[in-house]
């Protein structure tokens, strides 16, 4: 389906989410793949990305590191006569695909269901107010509990100043 094999596995992954949000390919280094999946945790919508054979363990880790218990749609080879499509758990993902050397072959496309409402409530917070009491300035304590939690930066500087005032 080329660029169209996002929706196709959309179609086919049967989740719930009302939206989603196409990302394309993850970065290749593991530090910025780390840290693209961190900015994108606390997104609602389903999360759409096409990876390639060689790096879809590492990146089924990160993603089960980064999102912990969602749900992951694997779409292998769609179209194509070695067509699978895969759902479960992001904690059992990595190991579902060892379980045979076919299943890391083809062209991916890897779907993480979207965060539940009120996934990051409290989280942002929490994070947030152990880096001030280590003493760092409003600003910086924001920016680092945005990229640990995903949540919006905008939002934990607010809470962050009228927790310091």
């Amino acid at each position: 389906p080329g660029p169209c094999a996002a929706i196709t596995a959309l179609s086919a992954a049967g989740l719930a989410d009302a939206h989603f949000l196409f990302y394309g390919f993850l970065p290749a280094k593991g530090g910025q793949r780390r840290q693209a999946i961190a900015e994108l945790r606390a997104q609602p919508a389903a999360l759409v990305f096409y990876e390639a054979p060689h790096r879809v363990l590492e990146t089924v880790a990160d993603l089960a590191a980064g999102f912990g218990e969602r749900t992951l749609v694997i779409a292998r080879e769609l179209t194509k006569l070695f067509e699978s499509i895969h759902s479960g758990p992001l904690s059992e993902a990595e190991t579902w695909l060892q379980g045979d050397a076919n299943r890391q072959r083809g062209e991916f496309v890897l779907i993480v269901s979207g965060a539940p409402a009120g996934a990051d409530d409290g989280e942002g917070e929490r994070v947030l107010k152990l880096l001030l009491a280590d003493g760092l300035p409003v600003k910086q304590a924001a920016k680092l509990a945005a990229a640990i939690t995903g949540a919006a930066k905008n939002a934990l500087y607010d809470r962050a100043l009228a927790l310091k005032s």
